[in-house]
C-alpha cells in the first residue's frame, strides 16, 4: 500500500518480534488466540492434545510482533508471547516453543 506520506522516523522505528509459547495439555481449543492474531500467526493443529482438543500452532513465526493478544484472550493461559532479542536472526528463536505439562 502506497502512502502520501512517510513519517520521518520510518528508519529509526523497529518492529518488535515475539517467540509465542503454547502449553498444549492447557488447551481446550476454543481458537480465540487463532482468530484475533492480527498477523495471522497461528493455525489449529491436526494432532490433538491430552484433553482431545486440536491446539494451536505457530505457522508463520517470523509475523509475530509481541502485541500479546493471544496471551490477553485465552481463557485457560496456555499461550503466551516474550519479546525476542533484535539482533537474534529471525527464523531460529521465533520458532514454536511447545510445553508440554507433566
Amino acid at each position: 500500500m502506497d502512502f502520501w506520506r512517510v513519517p520521518l522516523d520510518i528508519d529509526a522505528i523497529q518492529v518488535p518480534r515475539g517467540i509465542v509459547t503454547i502449553f498444549e495439555d492447557r488447551c481446550k481449543g476454543c481458537g480465540y488466540c487463532i482468530t484475533f492474531c492480527p498477523r495471522h500467526v497461528l493455525n489449529l493443529a491436526s494432532r490433538f492434545n491430552v484433553k482431545g482438543y486440536h491446539p494451536p500452532e505457530v505457522i508463520r513465526a517470523d509475523d509475530c510482533v509481541n502485541c500479546r493478544f493471544c496471551e490477553i484472550i485465552c481463557p485457560e493461559f496456555a499461550i503466551y508471547s516474550t519479546e525476542a532479542s533484535p539482533d537474534s536472526p529471525a527464523s531460529v528463536p521465533c520458532s514454536c516453543d511447545t510445553i508440554k505439562e507433566t
